[in-house]
């Protein structure tokens, strides 16, 4: 299995989750912070790993790099022999509008958000292929069907909510399965989520958010079990779906406050 973002956040919960139940597990990640984020380094998910006892392969590489994305592919054949699962997690958020969105970061935020995805699904999918199947999750976002203040990032997500569907239709006789799952909940830790807050986790967690149906705010480990079992043989007739984690992220939420 192969996580993008995985070393951080929601990431990090989906590589210790794999891991614990036996997947082998190459996370990828940077040890620099990406614009308007506070994920960096791949210590924090090596000793999340060491604390439950278990060991992952963990790389840095940008998805936006065709050569680091073919780097981390060779080394998952050469280490485990062959792709079984990817997951296309890896995501940057800066807000603004198209007037205050300049073109280098327009660009950037689509390369790491959209073409990330895509180079990674072309690069693991003839393996996929030629082994008889696989699967992809890619994690999408709300923002995807269009929020105030994120022209980019919600051109990014919508754009993967197409490209779901069509790879998961292009390579159905394939055997590959390509599904996707929103996270919800409006109050997840991530790096992205902290670093639109300035950094500031107090600020986040303490702000009003709408929670789940479970009466408290989604968690990493919320969102990485369902990407388990879209990676796993339960969900082995399952493609082009979008999954909605916490409610209402991508059906006309936020759900409204109580009154």
């Amino acid at each position: 299995m192969i996580v993008t973002g995985g070393t951080f956040g929601i990431g990090q919960a989906i590589t210790v989750l794999l891991t614990q139940r036996g997947h082998q597990v190459l996370a990828l990640g940077l040890s620099s912070p990406q614009v308007s984020s506070t994920a960096a380094g791949t210590e924090g998910v090596k000793e999340e790993l060491a604390r439950y006892g278990l060991k992952a392969d963990v790389m840095e590489a940008d998805v936006s790099s065709t050569g680091d994305v073919q780097r981390a592919v060779d080394h998952a054949i050469q280490q485990f022999g062959r792709i079984d699962g990817l997951v296309n997690n890896a995501a940057i958020g800066p807000l603004g509008t198209v007037l205050d969105t300049d073109e280098a970061l327009w660009d950037r935020i689509i390369d790491v958000n959209l073409k990330g995805a895509y180079l990674c699904s072309r690069a693991v999918i003839p393996h996929m292929a030629r082994q008889g199947g696989g699967a992809i999750v890619n994690v999408g976002s709300g923002a995807g069907w269009g929020k105030p203040n994120m022209a980019a990032y919600s051109s990014s997500k919508g754009g993967m909510v197409a490209l779901t569907m069509a790879m998961a239709y292009d390579h159905f006789h394939d055997h590959v399965r390509v599904n996707m799952v929103i996270p919800g909940g409006g109050g997840i830790v991530t790096g992205m989520s902290v670093g639109r807050f300035g950094g500031d986790i107090e600020k986040f967690t303490s702000r009003a958010a709408p929670g789940t149906v479970a009466g408290r705010v989604a968690t990493p480990m919320d969102i990485a079990r369902p990407v388990a079992f879209l990676l796993s043989e339960d969900a082995a007739v399952i493609s082009g779906t979008v999954l909605d984690v916490g409610c209402f992220a991508h059906q006309g939420g936020p759900v409204p406050a109580r009154h």
